[in-house]
């Protein structure tokens, strides 16, 4: 094999490394999946938005709730005996309202427990998927988050403030739209949030929560720890399955040039090496 070979077979490995990379990740993920279907009798459907990373001009690229993702979610759930229970793993920024509704209502009507797994984050219509469920885990420092209703780049309550309190005639026709719009996806939001509550606690208790979570009572990206939702009535605890950490280290965060945080992947216990004391 001559020099010019060996060059032409380093380019076809180098260009065929990434694909065989991303295979045996994709396996890997199915056998966890497979895993732990096996060990808790459920259905597996991972929901896992990552930021990716064009490769021509570098920009960032977030993904959010689709359709095509409530299209395969749906798909999932049709596939899932209605005797057989559901664990939903929830890693989302949110995206679009009708989506995360389409799959919150599947949940929801799926005759078996749902169980919504929130390993670090479920925003906006994340959080409207979970709400649906039947119980809700969290890690301790996972959050969830209201689900007001955002109109372009601007929260459709405070349109409606603006509304309300700027004389009419100083108002563009444009805003006025758009404010009349804002009330109409702020009254569909908490019809669309008391109807996933609706079963789950008294009628007073449902009209109350999807008042402070869908009408703009705090910035959209407000942190609800599990403390906040427990106190709020929701199915929550934080006895998160070790195996679901495990999964989620299946789905890495697209590698930059250069690394914003750095560790080694091995767990540390006290009293080992020599930099600190034993204390007994």
């Amino acid at each position: 094999m001559g020099p010019v070979d060996i060059i032409w077979m380093f380019f076809v490995i180098s260009a065929l490394q990434p694909v065989i990379r991303q295979k045996m990740l994709e396996a890997a993920r199915q056998r966890m999946i497979a895993k732990i279907e096996k060990e808790r009798g459920t259905r597996v459907i991972m929901l896992v938005h990552r930021q990716e990373t064009m490769s021509f001009l570098g920009f960032p690229v977030m993904k959010y709730i689709d359709v095509n993702d409530s299209e395969q979610v749906i798909r999932a759930i049709h596939l899932t005996d209605p005797d057989v229970p559901i664990d939903i793993v929830l890693h989302t920024p949110g995206g679009l309202v009708l989506a995360a509704l389409q799959i919150a209502r599947a949940v929801k009507y799926h005759k078996a427990g749902v169980t919504a797994i929130v390993p670090h984050y479920a925003m906006s219509g994340g959080t409207l998927i979970a709400l649906a469920a039947d119980q809700i885990i969290m890690d301790e420092h996972a959050v969830l988050g209201p689900v007001d209703p955002q109109l372009g780049q601007f929260p459709a309550a405070s349109m409606i403030r603006v509304k309300e309190e700027k004389p009419i005639d100083r108002i563009e026709d444009q805003t006025l739209i758009m404010a009349d719009m804002a009330e109409k996806a702020l009254k569909q939001m908490k019809e669309g949030v008391s109807e996933l509550l609706s079963g789950k606690m008294e009628s007073g208790k449902v009209a109350e929560l999807a008042d402070i979570l869908s009408q703009g009572h705090w910035t959209h990206d407000h942190p609800i720890t599990w403390q906040t939702a427990s106190e709020m009535g929701l199915p929550v605890h934080t006895k998160m399955p070790h195996e679901f950490y495990q999964l989620m280290n299946l789905f890495p965060q697209p590698v930059r040039q250069q690394p914003s945080v750095e560790f080694l992947p091995i767990p540390k216990h006290g009293g080992q090496g020599s930099g600190g004391e034993n204390k007994g």
